[in-house]
């Protein structure tokens, strides 16, 4: 009988707590996103895992607006910047790129120009004289297809004609969004062409464990496993070398503060205000999916990993936020106060023949596959 009794109190308690996740979680409202764009519908879409973690997305760029997953004592937060409306994502004030997807080719390109067997192409220069994750409109700023969607699934495509953005080729894009019941944020990339063309996709989160707008990441433990750099110039273009990271501020082979160390007097440091880099990763396979680096916040006890078959990792640290735009929950996104991860091919490879190539001819494919895992430690 007292066995029963345990049974059904740990039923009902379970019961309710179940209830109370769910009463932490405030939804984005889904009216805020509903809009037809050239003829296109936009909409905001609701993932859900089985254990509740939960994430809403629209297929204008690809955004993630929210993403709830729970801390060490099972309290749900939203851990990632976004917007209240799709009219703030439009007409953007401060940073464009806020949990979307970037492409044609993420990050930059110098100059904005290109050859590809002798010919030149002419991209947008839309940062400092160079061309920045796709230009004026990249793929965080088109009307994406839903093709389909499961409970805790999305499917998108798109694509991107000839010549849009001075790229070469018609290309046929394919995204997809999952959660897992491992608390797994899972993005996969795939895409051909009808000409040989470049492509570097990769997804422009900002993660901030605590909670969005819940102050610093500083203070977040960070690790990445990478022995050097593609150091940068002072438009943060590569020079072309590797910069081992021993001795160095770039040496998250240990987890460290974030914090500790950004202010270090450092030529690259002094280059990008902070850390913008790409970490060259230390990868066993050229295809498998491998850990590329993982987050630790303290206070809430949430760790993420990233995971990725990529060759590199571009950690920003929020350096270029300075109050102007605002996210979901505060009126301001402030210095510092976000980080983003983001898996990829090396910046500026079509100009660096040394780097990976980020070519793509009519007879390949190109995939690329991206986890976001959390966890409580």
């Amino acid at each position: 009988m007292k066995s029963g009794i345990f049974f059904l109190l740990t039923m009902t308690l379970g019961l309710f707590s179940c209830i109370d996740n769910q009463q932490e979680i405030k939804l984005v409202d889904a009216d805020n996103f509903t809009s037809s764009i050239n003829g296109k519908n936009v909409n905001l879409y609701t993932l859900k895992s089985k254990n509740g973690m939960t994430m809403q997305v629209t297929n204008y760029g690809g955004h993630v607006v929210s993403l709830w997953v729970p801390d060490k004592n099972g309290h749900f937060d939203d851990i990632v910047l976004g917007h209240n409306t799709l009219k703030e994502y439009i007409d953007y004030e401060g940073e464009r790129f806020i949990g979307c997807v970037v492409g044609r080719y993420a990050n930059r390109i110098a100059n904005g120009q290109f050859y590809i067997d002798s010919i030149r192409y002419n991209i947008p220069q839309n940062n400092n004289g160079q061309s920045l994750h796709g230009g004026l409109k990249g793929l965080d700023q088109v009307i994406w297809d839903v093709d389909s969607v499961t409970p805790n699934k999305i499917f998108l495509s798109y694509t991107s004609p000839d010549g849009e953005e001075g790229y070469p080729g018609t290309l046929k894009l394919n995204m997809d969004y999952s959660l897992t019941d491992d608390n797994e944020f899972i993005i996969q990339y795939h895409a051909t062409t009808d000409k040989p063309t470049v492509i570097n996709l990769s997804h422009h989160g900002f993660f901030n464990l605590k909670g969005e707008g819940r102050g610093s990441i500083n203070d977040h433990l960070l690790t990445i496993y990478a022995d050097s750099i593609t150091p940068v110039n002072d438009v943060l273009i590569p020079t072309g070398q590797l910069m081992a990271v021993e001795g160095t501020p770039f040496d998250f082979r240990k987890a460290t503060a974030i914090g500790k160390r950004v202010d270090t007097d450092n030529e690259q440091l002094k280059n990008a205000n902070g850390y913008d880099h790409n970490w060259v990763l230390n990868r066993k396979s050229a295809y498998d999916i491998e850990l590329a680096a993982s987050v630790y916040e303290p206070s809430s006890g949430r760790y993420l990993e990233v995971l990725t078959d990529q060759p590199g990792l571009q950690f920003y640290g929020g350096n270029f936020f300075n109050g102007s735009g605002k996210g979901k929950y505060n009126p301001t996104i402030d210095y510092r106060e976000a980080l983003a991860l983001e898996t990829q091919k090396f910046p500026d490879s079509p100009n660096q023949p040394n780097f990976p190539s980020t070519r793509l001819n009519p007879d390949e494919t190109y995939r690329h596959t991206c986890i976001y895992k959390f966890s409580i430690k």
